[in-house]
């Protein structure tokens, strides 16, 4: 298989798993488990066999152009730096696949869990492999989206869902400080493209806006890697599952922002502000993290600060601005990943068998679970850097480069003893967690009785267990190659020379290394007692830098911050808040013209004055006059005037030569129409008995005048700016230019849908996407909003029984809508069928005349109105089995999957393709794959369309049934 294509299935294929995984039924544990390890194998063997590529001089890319004209393309590119993360994502990945297996419980939503991890291994994968800007954020802020749904997934749990809330909060707001970071440096560059940018290091550095993007870059790649102050979202992450603790705070989540500083090592190291923001975030995050470490009692709190403390080794290391320190920073992030997920996994496996992980209730576990207990105690011998152990090697190299660098800076001089110190923490808590955990006496009182798991659950630890050992005996056969390739990918020319033996002589870094491993155990001789009797947890500075204080008191002060804002510009009333919006257009468009010079009375081509058509005007303007003024006293009676502008609006269309305008319009209207009657029924009645006060009267009057006003305005400037597009030459725009090569570019000769589902249909495609939120809004705003009685009919226990009778026999609306309109029910019941061949009709027509998916997609839903005014909403739900939300979901996905197959072909997202067809008798024939877009915006349409029908239409029906009634059931059928 191509390189490419092995690149691309890696990419895409745990996109797809997780779709898989989801439409799992929920106690398919076995199913679920097994798509994810397939799909993660199938991954992790396309990558492997892509190694032989990535050792060459250039990594291997493959791009798509997605919006060529703004330089924006899909790029995936792999190197040796990201081959590595990709193993270490989808290595890790497996195996924590096969320990969820038997982990989670069978009563547990497993397919929901594996769903949600493998696409976080999808977002993870985009992340490393992405050669774009933009591209790297859209799958930066995807890991935040996810992670909060990993973090969150038992959210019956407070804590959960507070942590995931806390994670959220804190990586998303880093990303989109990363966006503008991001955006910054393609434009110091002129590109999104990575290579480039990796290419431009003296040109980012040089350039003014430099220090800004180098800020917000760092912004996003501290908080999402747990940074000082950034860190005090991983402890309570901890309420995750245990498999995805192991698997997001090992190798992926918080070494997304590992990987990005040493991706943008080249680039934007070497000045004093990385040195001082890296290195000192580093330095106090290493300390911060190592000293909290040692007073936590849980086991995965233990563990989650020692992430903190090895994760901000790591970023001193990069902070350091030296090669050597680049290679030990990589090698030590593969160490970590390896024996921090062994670590979680084993503590797992610990709460699993015991039912506890406080460290004060746990002792002897040796007796009763020897092999787990080995493992874990070389994974923490590994974690503490203990010799014959990868986490020596890193050590130890770390500590070289504390010695070497000490000189000159302050942050330099303090190195030796601040890593020093930080190493010794390590053993201390290390050292604890071994001898509270495994020694001592027989454990008791336990909720369970200590045993050791099944098999296949211990083998994900026993593999990486093996590779901590294997590395640490032997780092040139095993981790040798693999870092050489990820170095020369960031350093190219400047790859030092380095040496992974274990032993270079007796040399102050082994001194300090001995140092710090014998006077961790001193420490733990010395305070480990005081330190378990602590209730606590640690001395009061804890209460600070535990993660809730800091990040409660921040929310806190910016919700208050948010209700001041809100009390002194907020209104109760919406005409308020409209009003203030309209004035900032309409100012907006004064200035802007003005700015401009633009002269919408300049002389141009005029028509003759047609009186019919002045006619016709006069009539919407009295339409739209008698709206505003019945307003005050007859709300149905507004509605018909509106609904009289905007048929001499569809009219004035057709008398301008533009049918598809005005068979939209016309359509569209009445539909509203139809949506504005029934939610007229929602609002109060009017009570003229009541007496309107005089101050009351006047600042009514006061208030229409103003927005008379602002409606003049609005109309005359608008009206103006009619009258100078329609009366100056087509030539001097881009209009011509959409005529002439509509047909020769499209294959379609109604320029209007050509221009929405060819040349403009990624604006279409964000259109569909707001109509089916507005829909999927208006539904569940309605569904749990509850009217008061005096306002939809009379309450519970005054129900007319006889009249929920005959509804339940189907005829709800036919009463009042059928009936009232002396319509016979069986003419619209026989309406449907020809509606709906006119909506083909329209669909099939739209590339070449009047018509579109759009215009037949609210047409399908006037069929489906008249069928609920007719028949009534029980039997068209029962009969038709209208799914509205199916239909917006089957909509977008058709839309999108048309939009990506152009991908196959090499070409941007969204091209669409004609071609001729010569089938029997009707000879040569145009066909478009736009086509098939429009199919998709159809469907969207009428599910978003029906979906605000169904909602408003049973809300109303609650006037003529009881609340218990089955008033919501097409749309409850499935998940909102």
């Amino acid at each position: 298989m191509p390189p490419h294509l092995l690149l691309a299935t890696a990419a895409i294929l745990p996109f797809l798993g997780s779709v898989v995984a989801i439409c799992l039924p929920g106690h398919a544990r076995n199913a679920a488990a097994i798509v994810a390890g397939v799909v993660m194998v199938t991954c992790l063997a396309c990558i492997g066999l892509l190694y032989p590529a990535v050792a060459g001089p250039a990594p291997v890319i493959w791009a798509v152009d997605w919006l060529p004209t703004l330089g924006v393309r899909f790029v995936l590119r792999l190197d040796g730096l990201s081959w590595l993360f990709a193993v270490l994502v989808l290595g890790i990945g497996a195996l924590v696949v096969l320990y969820a297996r038997y982990y989670m419980a069978e009563a547990d939503p497993v397919p929901r869990l594996f769903s949600y991890f493998l696409a976080f291994v999808g977002a993870m994968l985009g992340i490393v492999l992405s050669g774009n800007l933009i591209q790297l954020f859209v799958f930066w802020e995807l890991t935040s989206i996810v992670s909060f749904l990993l973090i969150g997934y038992w959210s019956d749990n407070a804590s959960a869902r507070d942590g995931a809330r806390m994670a959220l909060t804190i990586t998303a707001a880093g990303g989109l400080c990363l966006f503008v970071g991001l955006v910054l440096i393609g434009q110091i560059v002129g590109s999104y493209d990575l290579s480039a940018v990796l290419a431009s290091g003296d040109a980012i550095r040089n350039n003014p806006l430099y220090l800004p993007a180098l800020v917000l870059v760092l912004a996003g790649a501290l908080t999402k890697s747990a940074q000082f102050p950034f860190h005090i979202w991983l402890p309570r992450a901890m309420a995750a599952p245990t498999p995805i603790s192991a698997y997001l705070h090992s190798a992926t989540m918080v070494k997304a922002g590992i990987f990005l500083m040493i991706r943008f090592w080249p680039v934007l190291a070497d000045t004093e502000a990385w040195y001082w923001i890296v290195g000192t975030a580093g330095m106090i995050t290493m300390l911060v993290g190592a000293w909290s470490a040692i007073f936590q009692h849980d086991l995965k709190g233990l563990l989650a600060y020692s992430t903190i403390s090895h994760l901000g080794l790591i970023t001193l290391l990069l902070g350091l601005d030296s090669p050597l320190a680049v290679v030990a920073a990589i090698f030590h992030t593969v160490n970590h990943a390896t024996f921090k997920a062994s670590l979680f996994m084993a503590v797992g496996i610990i709460d699993h068998e015991t039912g506890t992980r406080d460290m004060r209730r746990l002792s002897g576990l040796w007796q009763a679970m020897p092999y787990t207990a080995t493992l874990a105690m070389v994974a923490a011998a590994a974690m503490a850097g203990v010799p014959l152990l990868n986490g020596f090697l890193s050590k130890e190299m770390f500590l070289a480069e504390a010695v070497d660098n000490a000189d000159g800076h302050l942050l330099n001089l303090a190195l030796p003893v601040l890593a020093t110190l930080a190493s010794a923490f390590t053993m201390l808590y290390s050292v604890r967690f071994i001898r509270q955990a495994f020694f001592g006496p027989a454990p008791h009182d336990l909720p369970h009785a200590p045993h050791e798991p099944v098999r296949w659950m211990r083998i994900p630890i026993e593999l990486l267990v093996l590779v901590c050992v294997a590395i640490g005996l032997v780092p040139n056969l095993t981790i040798g190659p693999l870092l050489a390739g990820a170095v020369r990918a960031v350093l190219g020319e400047r790859t030092p020379d380095y040496d992974l033996a274990i032993w270079h002589g007796f040399n102050a870094p082994l001194a300090l290394s001995m140092v710090a491993l014998l006077g961790g155990i001193a420490l733990y001789v010395a305070f480990g007692r005081r330190i378990n009797t602590n209730p606590r947890g640690g001395p009061w500075l804890m209460d600070r830098i535990d993660g809730g204080w800091l990040f409660e008191r921040t929310m806190t002060g910016l919700v208050n911050g948010a209700r001041r804002l809100e009390a002194g510009l907020g209104a109760e009333r919406l005409q308020a808040q409209l009003r203030i919006l309209f004035l900032t257009v309409l100012l907006a468009a004064v200035v802007t013209g003005a700015a401009r010079g633009l002269d919408l009375f300049a002389p141009g081509k005029t028509t003759e004055f047609d009186p019919a058509f002045a006619l016709m005007w006069l009539v919407g303007a009295a339409c739209a006059i008698g709206a505003a003024e019945r307003a005050k006293y007859h709300r149905l009676s507004a509605a018909i005037f509106v609904g009289g502008a905007g048929l001499v609006s569809s009219l004035t269309f057709l008398w301008l030569s533009a049918p598809d305008l005005a068979v939209t319009q016309i359509l569209v209207e009445i539909v509203t129409t139809v949506l504005l009657l029934l939610g007229l029924r929602w609002l109060p009645k009017r009570n003229a008995a009541i007496p309107t006060p005089a101050w009351e009267r006047t600042r009514s009057r006061r208030r229409r005048l103003i927005d008379l006003g602002i409606a003049a305005f609005a109309g005359i400037g608008l009206a103006g700016l009619a009258y100078a597009v329609m009366t100056r030459p087509a030539v001097d725009g881009i209009a011509r230019w959409f005529i002439e090569e509509a047909y020769p570019q499209a294959g379609g000769r109604n320029v209007v849908n050509v221009l929405l589902v060819d040349f403009r249909a990624f604006d279409t495609l964000g259109e569909i996407c707001v109509l089916g939120i507005v829909g999927l809004t208006v539904f569940a705003l309605l569904r749990r909003f509850r009217p008061a009685s005096d306002s939809l009919g009379p309450p519970k226990q005054q129900v007319n029984h006889d009249a929920y009778d005959d509804a339940r026999e189907g005829r709800e609306l036919g009463d009042t809508t059928a009936d009232a309109l002396l319509v016979p029910r069986v003419v619209m019941t026989w309406l449907f069928p020809f509606i709906v061949l006119l909506a083909l009709h329209l669909f099939l027509r739209g590339h070449d005349l009047p018509g579109g998916g759009f215009a037949a997609g609210i047409a399908l839903t006037i069929a489906f109105m008249l069928q609920y005014m007719a028949q009534g909403a029980q039997w068209v739900e029962e009969r038709l089995r209208i799914q509205p939300i199916s239909w917006i979901g089957i909509g977008l996905l058709v839309s999108v999957s048309v939009g990506a197959g152009s991908w196959l072909f090499g070409r941007p997202f969204l091209t669409a393709y004609f071609a001729y067809w010569k089938p029997p008798l009707l000879g040569k024939v145009p066909v478009a794959s736009a086509l098939l877009f429009d199919l998709g915006i159809m469907v969207l349409v009428v599910g978003a369309s029906a979906l605000m029908l169904v909602a408003l239409a049973h809300q109303s029906l609650r006037r003529t049934r009881p609340v218990e009634a089955a008033a919501e059931r097409a749309v409850e059928k499935e998940p909102a």
